[in-house]
């Protein structure tokens, strides 16, 4: 697992580096701190330390935001573009690290875990509206949705999409929580059962 955190990580810094020296590299619109460019880079953090409250946030994040950006993806360049293949190493690659985290680790988030993602996440947004406001930029399309197809084409304009957003990210965690939950109620009720 944590082979494939570097793997990752070092493509993010691979793409990176490669666009510093081939082409102009604008800091408002290139920097990795896109929320699943920046997993990129912390995920072997994760994966090296294995802590169980980085699993708590991380699983949210990863299931509802790279599930999302790999059924709707935005991607600059097409086949067979570096970014392309940046795009998919770091979306796959941080679904099968959160995978392996539940199916063979068997890490499971607890109900505490929504809240604890979801303030981890307004953390998150927070210091992209600071970063967007001081270089004039769109990190985490707070300014403006992306260009290709999404689900916010689906709630509205700007400022309402973020608004509808902040009021279904919860639930989203809630949703993602539920197959755990229902899971930990069949084992206790199958134990009782055999007790």
């Amino acid at each position: 697992m944590h082979g494939i955190a570097l793997a990752v990580s070092l493509t993010v810094i691979a793409f990176h580096l490669h666009k510093m020296l081939t082409s102009y590299y604008d800091l408002s619109k290139d920097l990795p701190l896109y929320l699943c460019s920046l997993l990129a880079l912390l995920i072997p953090i994760y994966t090296y330390f294995r802590k169980y409250w980085m699993f708590e946030i991380l699983v949210f994040w990863i299931i509802a935001g790279t599930l999302q950006a790999v059924i709707t993806p935005d991607i600059a360049e097409g086949f067979p573009s570096f970014d392309y293949f940046r795009y998919w190493i770091v979306h796959l690659g941080l679904l099968t690290i959160i995978l392996y985290s539940i199916f063979v680790l068997k890490l499971k988030p607890k109900f505490t875990s929504v809240f604890k993602s979801f303030f981890a996440l307004q953390g998150y947004v927070i210091l992209m509206v600071i970063i967007n406001y001081f270089l004039d930029a769109n990190y985490f399309y707070l300014n403006e949705k992306p260009k290709s197809a999404s689900l916010l084409d689906y709630f509205g304009d700007w400022p309402y999409y973020l608004i509808v957003t902040q009021l279904i990210v919860f639930p989203l965690f809630l949703i993602i929580y539920l197959p755990f939950k229902l899971s930990e109620v069949k084992k206790r009720k199958t134990h009782l059962a055999n007790n």
